[in-house]
């Protein structure tokens, strides 16, 4: 016997599972998957539980932000084009479902060299050991001239390149998301960070240029955030840095000056759970009102599930 005293169970008091609050019950599984069946009846079918809960009410807070005409904002990285799913974000915004696009400076060079050319994304690796990295001599023109005749026409950013494709004889300009928001008349954005991208490594580029045009479009962003309200909508699919920066300022600059964007749902599509979104995207924005969630999965998926979702909820 052991020289060591120990606690008597014999008086432990219990309660019955009945009068336990429990987090799970089966009226919240999954219900098996039937031949034939529709998106919505798929997501319908996910469990109400953790991120299959948290999905369903995000499509159906996007679902009902469209039919009363609330504010939609999506803001993605350009690891959004090279995964092939510009057809589906054009497809939200020909639909009225996105009224505010914001890209960063890489999915500019994406998005034109998708539109012109129908292909995109070297080989960093590669070109990085004898300096060929970046140094085509056709994108940074394309997009260097563009911003030339958008700065003479005092327009932004993503406006001067959208209506670059669209005038020029570009064969893939229908894959192109700056010219759908040129040619549909909702506002994308651009954020640059000096030196990230390619085009700045070209003797064509002209600093002030860049920075004027994506000053003027950090301005028409922040106009758009301050028409967020109760039940509005951000979406960041995969930008971990550059534009949960911006939209947290661009948000304060909203509150400021019009007391405005108070009460929106926000949420983060990511492959990785990074610092700047949880914090920017997620938590801070919606702290003193409205909700924000978290989604970790490959883009190639996620965002299809949650277009195909939506839409087919819109009828």
């Amino acid at each position: 016997m052991s020289k060591y005293n120990q606690i008597d169970l014999s008086k432990i008091k219990t309660y019955s599972i009945k009068d336990r609050l429990s987090k799970v019950d089966v009226n919240t599984f999954a219900r098996p998957y039937q031949k034939g069946n529709s998106l919505q009846q798929f997501v319908s079918d996910l469990p109400d539980i953790l991120i299959g809960a948290d999905f369903k009410q995000v499509v159906e807070t996007i679902v009902k932000a469209y039919q009363s005409d609330k504010q939609i904002i999506l803001m993605m990285g350009a690891h959004v084009i090279k995964c092939g799913l510009s057809p589906l974000i054009i497809q939200l915004m020909e639909a009225g479902i996105v009224k505010c696009l914001t890209l960063n400076g890489a999915g500019v060079i994406h998005d034109t060299e998708v539109a012109n050319w129908g292909i995109t994304s070297e080989d960093v690796g590669e070109a990085l050991d004898d300096g060929s990295f970046g140094m085509v001599r056709e994108t940074p023109q394309f997009i260097n001239e563009a911003l030339n005749d958008g700065q003479k026409l005092k327009l932004g950013f993503g406006e001067s390149i959208g209506k670059k494709i669209t005038e020029s004889e570009c064969p893939y300009k229908n894959l192109s998301i700056l010219a759908a928001g040129f040619r549909l008349g909702i506002p994308v954005t651009v954020h640059v960070a000096i030196g990230t991208d390619i085009i700045h490594q070209h003797p064509n580029s002209d600093g002030e240029i860049i920075g004027e045009l994506s000053y003027r479009d950090f301005k028409i962003f922040c106009a758009q955030i301050a028409r967020l309200s109760q039940g509005g909508v951000v979406l960041n699919f995969g930008s971990a840095v550059i534009l949960p920066e911006v939209f947290l300022k661009a948000l304060t600059v909203a509150r400021n000056l019009e007391n405005a964007a108070h009460g929106f749902v926000t949420a983060n599509f990511d492959m990785l759970r990074h610092y700047r979104p949880s914090v920017n995207i997620v938590q801070r924005p919606t702290q003193t009102g409205g909700k924000g969630y978290q989604f970790t999965g490959h883009h190639e998926i996620m965002i299809p599930l949650l277009a195909g979702a939506v839409l087919e909820k819109i009828g």
